[in-house]
């Protein structure tokens, strides 16, 4: 089958591997879709303690064409999103229920084969049935939702909050529907980029600038991260108000580096916190999605060939459009 395959750090490639065969509880999954994230960005510099070479893609979902000899829940033809989250089920994190932390955790298109290819294998316990009116090549965006739902979780936020959302690239569009589901006062979106403020305007939000120094506010109750960007991170935590969460969601490169004032922090009671990845949130999003939470024609911005992967990355990382799939 042919795939993006990264085989070492800073290269990227679609070659013919071999196909994949379930095991006894695996489906093989015909991928309709796959989206491009952060997270593969970070696996082409070799980060993420992948061992290369691999096939990437995290956010994928298709259509089951094999099962394994054990597995009686799905069958051939059914059309599911994967949840790509592996954990080993016996470290202190997983048996604490905290399974996004364990202490050997992998994922399907960061630490073994993903959806970048004609064709990903799956456990049967990570695929989640799609209802008829979904589109499956749409369903790629309910990994990225369900991260989006697990910070969601972290914060905890009261109605009426006051947020303010640094980023508007798919996750910052996502945490701003979001926010607006449950019941934020305000929404206020920061970006340097024009076109991505004006995706946000578009959903909704209460203004847009490229500096928070431009809004008419002391501070925020909800100050949220969704770009990695160390001047936008210290930007934030500045504007955090008295009382106030700051949520690291975006990710960062290894050696980002911030400066915190550890006396307002205990002064003002303001909390620091992340988000990592999926936990106990896939089906919810599942879920969210199929109740139309996102407009798939708004979040995607480009469906390419899988055979144009490495063009498709090089967009994603020059900060073109907003979601790009690649299509096998």
């Amino acid at each position: 089958m042919k795939a993006a395959v990264i085989s070492a750090v800073g290269v990227v490639e679609v070659a013919e591997v071999p196909d994949p065969a379930p095991g006894p509880r695996e489906v093989v999954v015909d991928v309709a879709a796959c989206g491009l994230c952060g997270t593969d960005l970070h696996i082409l510099q070799g980060e993420f303690a992948p061992t290369l070479p691999v096939v990437p893609g995290h956010e994928f979902a298709g259509v089951v064409c094999e099962v394994g000899s054990a597995v009686t829940e799905l069958r051939v033809g059914d059309r599911v999103a994967v949840d790509p989250s592996l954990y080993c089920h016996e470290c202190r994190y997983c048996r604490a229920g905290r399974n996004n932390l364990c202490a050997r955790w992998a994922a399907i298109g960061v630490t073994t084969g993903g959806g970048a290819a004609e064709y990903a294998v799956a456990p049967v316990a990570n695929c989640v049935k799609l209802p008829d009116h979904v589109r499956v090549e749409d369903a790629a965006l309910i990994e990225p939702l369900s991260c989006a739902v697990r910070g969601y979780d972290v914060l905890r936020a009261q109605m009426a909050s006051r947020v303010l959302i640094y980023g508007s690239g798919t996750m910052g569009l996502m945490m701003l529907e979001l926010a607006k589901l449950t019941g934020a006062a305000s929404v206020e979106v920061v970006d340097l980029n024009p076109e991505r403020l004006a995706t946000a305007e578009l959903l909704g939000c209460t203004g847009v600038a490229s500096s928070a120094a431009e809004f008419d506010r002391e501070g925020w109750d909800v100050v949220i991260d969704a770009t990695g960007n160390a001047a936008a991170i210290q930007d934030g935590l500045e504007r955090v108000g008295k009382g106030g969460t700051f949520l690291q969601f975006g990710v960062s490169d290894y050696a980002t580096r911030v400066t915190i004032d550890p006396y307002r922090i205990y002064n003002q009671e303001i909390t620091i916190t992340g988000s990592m990845a999926v936990l106990h949130s896939f089906e919810r999003a599942a879920d969210l999605f199929a109740t139309g939470v996102l407009d798939p024609e708004i979040f995607i911005s480009h469906r390419e060939p899988l055979a144009d992967y490495g063009a498709a990355l090089a967009r994603f990382q020059a900060g073109q459009g907003r979601k790009i799939q690649v299509l096998p």
